[in-house]
């Protein structure tokens, strides 16, 4: 009889791992609370119009690639459709009046920005030398046989962005180029690691795409991979109790009262989600304090737009503004100074689009704004709350006007999202972007184990190792790698990539 697995969440880390088990003898059950699988890969319609709502695009995903491999491994990679994003400049960076091109590629990288800043071509070689580095020294997220060098990696998580970056760079404007991008991960001043920066700038500095039609075609492909190894997705399941006995799992227990028995489960839920359906004294006071103290990243404020019919050219680069001269702590804000900056993206619905169809802006916004109304529920809120969003909506698009005058004609219509919805939808603590902060100040404190004390209960998600697509599947690789050994997973993932 096969071991029963029983995964809660159906986002990209609970496919994953589902994927990984069930092709590894594991009779998989996944539990969604929704009634769409996906997390932070759901897309949504308004009308004829299709929305992302968290992962707009990848990187890394050129042939031989360690997100390509991955998917081919997954068995995903041939359902996707994937548009480059510009190699010239797939990152747009607008600060102090002038406009900043980050071109995918080692050289293009380093020519394009010392053509702006010649004094610094050296600094920027070095500082390029140690994304490459600090990129390749984890064996899991460079997918290559071999420890960890936990010199480096020990050191570059210890050191904040903006300290090594001010040992390598003179030039405070560059400097802040440099981190143009940071609402990828919610940087901030002297807290997140350097090695952060260097993954997410390794990863998608080798090659971006948008997914052709959404990122749900990625959750519907794993879904599909999953039904393949006899894996079985419940959704309207939501999970409300772990249950334990002295000494492991035992099952979990969904709201409709069906008991679902497991010899491992496995939650890619927030860690404060999981220990709340926990009941176990192997979950000391002292550990639950932790992780209920752990700082989360900002929330967001998103602006849906949808065009009108050919009137706004495709971008196929992430545009990123500010309205003052730096990047850094446009999470602290006040009525006046909001927006400080935001990230302007559009959706890609074919493979070499002329016009855009839809696009999005999002910028930082703290959950304390929406005090008034915490305990409503999605499409419960009141008509105050309708016009908080329309006037932090009409207040956003005019500092994006800035940039791009006359935008606002061009929209047909537009929707909005405020933390409370990313609350509502994916769990996080207070509307957070992308869960647990990893901070240098409180060192391997702010780090979540995908181990815990009840030795068949484990985690994975963006809360456990790092957001985003890679740092998700790297998670998923170490904890199902803790199940069925990292070196069968290895060998797996060369296999698949060699046929």
């Amino acid at each position: 009889m096969k071991p029963r697995c029983v995964i809660i969440g159906s986002g990209l880390g609970g496919l994953s791992c589902g994927v990984i088990l069930a092709r590894n003898g594991y009779d998989v059950t996944l539990l969604e609370q929704d009634a769409r699988i996906g997390g932070c890969l759901q897309c949504f319609h308004r009308g004829d119009a299709k929305f992302e709502t968290g992962m707009h695009f990848i990187g890394s995903c050129n042939e031989g690639e360690v997100l390509w491999r991955l998917l081919r491994y997954l068995e995903v990679l041939d359902d996707l459709r994937l548009s480059p994003l510009d190699p010239s400049g797939y990152e747009v960076i607008a600060l102090g009046g002038e406009r900043f091109h980050l071109a995918q590629g080692r050289e293009p990288f380093i020519e394009e920005l010392a053509s702006r800043f010649p004094g610094e071509r050296d600094a920027l070689c070095r500082y390029f030398n140690l994304v490459e580095r600090i990129a390749t020294t984890s064996a899991l997220q460079a997918l290559q046989r071999g420890g960890d060098d936990l010199a480096i990696l020990t050191e570059y998580r210890m050191r904040s962005i903006n300290s090594v970056l001010e040992s390598i760079i003179r030039d405070p404007l560059l400097r802040d180029v440099l981190v143009g991008n940071l609402p990828l991960y919610a940087a901030e001043r002297d807290r997140t690691p350097f090695s952060t920066h260097a993954f997410i700038t390794d990863f998608y500095n080798r090659s971006s795409f948008r997914i052709v039609g959404g990122s749900d075609a990625l959750a519907e492909s794993l879904a599909r991979t999953l039904a393949r190894y006899g894996g079985r997705i419940l959704t309207h399941s939501r999970a409300v109790r772990i249950h334990c006995d002295a000494t492991r799992a035992r099952g979990v227990e969904t709201a409709d009262g069906t008991f679902h028995t497991a010899d491992l489960v496995l939650s890619t839920i927030h860690p404060r989600r999981t220990l709340e359906l926990v009941d176990s004294e192997r979950f000391r006071p002292a550990y639950r304090n932790r992780i209920n103290a752990l700082r989360n990243t900002t929330a967001g404020f998103s602006v849906y737009l949808r065009f009108r019919d050919g009137a706004v050219p495709y971008r196929n680069n992430n545009f990123y503004g500010y309205t003052s001269d730096s990047p850094w702590d446009c999470e602290s804000y006040d009525e006046t100074s909001w927006p400080k900056g935001y990230l302007y993206m559009h959706t890609c619905h074919d493979a070499h689009p002329m016009w855009a169809k839809c696009g999005v802006v999002i910028s930082y916004m703290s959950i304390d704004e929406l005090t008034p109304w915490l305990d409503t529920t999605v499409g419960h809120r009141g008509a105050e709350y309708e016009a908080f969003k329309r006037r932090k909506a009409e207040r956003l698009l005019s500092v994006v006007e800035r940039e791009f005058p006359g935008l606002r004609q061009q929209v047909a219509a537009y929707w909005t999202s405020t933390p409370l919805t990313y609350r509502d939808y994916t769990g996080t603590e207070g509307g957070s972007m992308y869960g647990i902060v990893h901070d240098v100040q409180a060192g391997v404190g702010s780090r979540v184990s995908h181990r815990t004390r009840i030795p068949n209960l484990l985690l994975a998600g963006q809360s456990i190792n790092s957001h985003g697509i890679l740092g998700v599947l790297v998670g998923t690789l170490t904890a199902c790698g803790d199940v069925v050994g990292a070196q069968t997973i290895f060998n797996q993932i060369d296999e698949a990539c060699h046929e």
